[in-house]
């Protein structure tokens, strides 16, 4: 004898509401097993409870639903483990920047605002291979490391070496606005011939510069920058223009991020 499922029963059974059960329903990933055409009701077979389990679990590990689809519709077993392992290694990513952020919380919460030795250098106008756009915050990390390996690219298919090393231009708009243009560059000592995409030479201007060195992850920079930027302050010295970062240990150089060393340098006035 046919057994059907009614929706409710069919809840009970999976801890999947009706209402997500409806939605399954209408996104086609979990079809009932048959709707009536009178009523509207829908039913389910036995067989359709362990389905529905294995969607509850990878919902729980936060998998959208077209994945999980993926998963469900996979021809073979090496395709669908591909697609749980895709994911996976999502998840460790994301664990890696949440354990990082509380690492960097409980610092914050646990430590004084750290002192920073700050140099004051007069930088003359430097040339440079640069990528220049317009960048929103959240895409940051993404459009750095792009740009980077691009203008890495470029380079090394023109066999200029640095003449030192990566940096970067943020404008006063990224901080306050969260999102402006920033420059990604390397500076050369001559011109680059085959500049291509979205590589182009620039000529970034002498400034002077109050100078503090950051050692370890980039999550972490905001600190430094708050103990340089009180330090500019205190003594009214600021002064219009871009801040700069200078990458002297990049993830291009080490997979560990305490390894990282960058300096920031906030613009200041010339008697400063």
């Amino acid at each position: 004898m046919r057994v059907r499922l009614a929706i409710g029963e069919f809840s009970r059974m999976t801890h999947l509401s009706v209402v997500t059960l409806r939605h399954y329903h209408e996104v086609g990933l979990l079809i009932p097993a048959e709707v009536d055409p009178q009523s509207g009701y829908r039913f389910y077979e036995p067989g359709q409870v362990r389905i529905a389990q294995v969607i509850r679990r990878f919902r729980d590990l936060g998998m959208p639903l077209d994945q999980i689809m993926e998963v469900l519709q996979a021809p073979d077993t090496p395709a669908r483990n591909q697609v749980i392992s895709a994911h996976l290694r999502r998840m460790e990513a994301q664990l890696a920047v949440t354990q990082s952020a509380v690492a960097s919380l409980r610092s914050l919460l646990e430590q004084p605002l750290p002192a920073v030795a700050v140099e004051h250098r007069s930088a003359g106008p430097t040339l440079g291979l640069g990528v220049r756009e317009q960048v929103p915050a959240p895409d940051l990390d993404a459009w750095w490391e792009s740009a980077f390996r691009e203008l890495d690219a470029v380079l090394a298919a023109a066999a200029v070496r640095p003449a030192g090393p990566r940096a970067a231009l943020y404008p006063a708009e990224f901080f306050e606005l969260g999102a402006g243009e920033v420059v990604a560059y390397v500076p050369v000592a001559v011109p680059v011939p085959a500049a291509v995409g979205r590589a182009g030479m620039l000529q970034v201007p002498a400034a002077e510069l109050a100078v503090a060195v950051h050692h370890g992850t980039l999550a972490d920079v905001d600190q430094t920058y708050g103990a340089l930027g009180i330090y500019v302050a205190e003594r009214e010295i600021g002064a219009d223009g871009p801040i700069r970062e200078h990458y002297l240990v990049t993830p291009f150089d080490t997979d560990d991020e305490s390894d990282l060393v960058t300096e920031v340098c906030w613009p200041v006035s010339p008697t400063g």
